[in-house]
């Protein structure tokens, strides 16, 4: 089972870029953050033509959410108590996917910065929910946290961040111990990996990249995880999103035959 995680930064303005994605990797599962529209404008016709189903959480203008899936997608919720648009849960083929779009934080100094906080808390409850049940979850999306030094190619230009404060990232680590897997760190443990590259300041060009984009995973699917990949060249496209998706592999339990 590949899943797909791809903060498309606009659905509309970025749909043929997803289509070409879909059918040139053809993911089972994939989850989208900043799809930026309402339900309703959503490029259903597009998705159901290459072959998709989709599962929506959208809101006008802003942040929206949506988990695309070749096989039957079972909601379980799109909300974490919060009114916006970040949040869909969903049982696909025995796996529990959560797609998340977390809040940014900046600028540091407003309410925004505690509000970060308050909903990655809200997350971690469901993350302790899930874990006390023993269910296979993997939880995908932006989490706009850089865990680590390794994770931005100039960690001294984030300090001032909301992305790499100290308080964003004991987050990320109190997901770890929890006993959730970092998908990527378990395959790649070296650093120079990145999911986001501004378009200012000729980010791209410079490799003046962060790693953003994650997949946490409970232990039952870490023991399934084959690999992971980020599709670098995907920046490279015109009018690309200013993230790159990146995509993970499980291993699904083989079916009794009589």
């Amino acid at each position: 089972m590949k899943i797909t995680t791809y903060n498309i930064n606009s659905v509309r303005a970025r749909i043929h870029l997803l289509v070409d994605f879909l059918n040139a990797e053809k993911p089972d599962v994939v989850c989208l953050q900043e799809i930026k529209c309402m339900e309703d404008q959503f490029p259903l016709a597009e998705i159901e033509a290459a072959g998709y189903q989709a599962s929506i959480a959208g809101q006008k203008a802003y942040h929206g959410v949506a988990i695309l899936s070749k096989t039957p997608i079972t909601t379980i919720s799109k909300t974490i108590g919060d009114e916006q648009a970040r949040y869909i849960e969903a049982d696909i083929n025995g796996v529990r996917v959560i797609n998340i779009y977390a809040p940014n934080g900046n600028p540091l100094g407003t309410e925004k910065f505690p509000y970060k906080l308050d909903w990655l808390n809200r997350l971690a409850t469901r993350m302790q929910a899930l874990l006390d049940d023993e269910v296979p979850f993997v939880v995908t999306g932006d989490y706009n946290i850089i865990p680590e030094e390794l994770d931005a190619q100039f960690p001294k230009a984030w300090v001032d961040d909301a992305l790499f404060q100290p308080e964003s990232r004991a987050m990320y680590r109190q997901f770890m111990g929890m006993g959730l897997t970092d998908a990527l760190r378990m395959f790649h443990p070296e650093g120079g990996l990145y999911t986001f590259w501004d378009y200012q300041g000729g980010a791209w060009e410079r490799n003046n990249g962060i790693r953003i984009d994650h997949f946490l995973m409970s232990p039952q699917i870490t023991d399934r995880c084959t690999g992971i990949v980020i599709h670098k060249d995907e920046r490279t496209r015109e009018k690309a999103s200013d993230h790159v998706p990146v995509s993970m592999t499980i291993s699904m339990p083989s079916k009794a035959t009589s």
